[in-house]
């Protein structure tokens, strides 16, 4: 049976230049994170996981789906949360925004409403409905995206660097949401060791290639002692 993420001996190439090698992986846990010096190839993993980015050699199957072939439906299935929620907040409003997720869905307007709501009030967000979305807070806006992907219902949820530009009490509240409250398996992509020691399992990156995979704990020991 194939595993929830599935890689097999792919490769990725930008302008003739490999950012991704030979990587052959199989993860089905819940938490996973993904780790890594920058330019490691981390987030060219990531974001193979919605078809973001397309392999140039190898198979990639993400909950059943070839992200590259089936790209509907592997945006129905995967959603991703970048590092900066500017680039993924489109609508006026707070609620417009999370309503917009729920487009071709065939809802009635009154169960759009409801869903709206109840989602952000879930996310401390509802006397924020019907205020622009430009004036939330930094961390205002993170809940927002966060909200605006889980409001789908995708089974997997990819999280690049969500909470880089975030105070210590946002990074808390976001890391909440993502490793305790959300049943959805997760791949995070962090640089921050206390978010990955949480996760089930971590991978790591350097170079391109995937050198490390296991317990969080020992993984995360060992990069940290190659980088005395």
């Amino acid at each position: 049976m194939t595993s929830e993420i599935h890689f097999e001996n792919v490769s990725v190439e930008f302008s003739g230049r490999e950012v991704l090698r030979d990587l052959s992986l199989d993860l089905d846990e819940r938490r996973i994170a993904v780790i890594g010096s920058n330019g490691s190839g981390k987030s060219t993993f990531a974001r193979m996981l919605n078809g973001l980015v397309t392999p140039t050699r190898g198979e990639v199957r993400v909950h059943g789906v070839d992200p590259a072939r089936q790209p509907k439906e592997i945006r129905r299935r995967v959603g991703f949360v970048f590092s900066n929620p500017d680039a993924q907040i489109i609508m006026p409003t707070v609620a417009e925004d999370v309503a917009f997720s729920l487009r071709g869905r065939g809802l009635t307007r009154t169960e759009v409403q409801e869903r709206v709501t109840a989602a952000l009030d879930r996310f401390g967000l509802g006397e924020h409905a019907d205020a622009p979305a430009q004036t939330l807070s930094g961390g205002q806006k993170q809940l927002l995206a966060l909200c605006a992907v889980l409001i789908r219902e995708p089974g997997l949820v990819v999280a690049d660097e969500p909470t880089a530009y975030l105070d210590a009490s946002n990074s808390r509240r976001i890391a909440r949401f993502l490793l305790d409250e959300m049943p959805q398996q997760l791949v995070l992509v962090t640089h921050d060791p206390r978010l990955a020691a949480r996760c089930d399992i971590a991978v790591r990156f350097e170079a391109g290639i995937l050198v490390d995979r296991g317990d969080p704990a020992a993984v995360i020991a060992r990069y940290e002692e190659e980088q005395l």
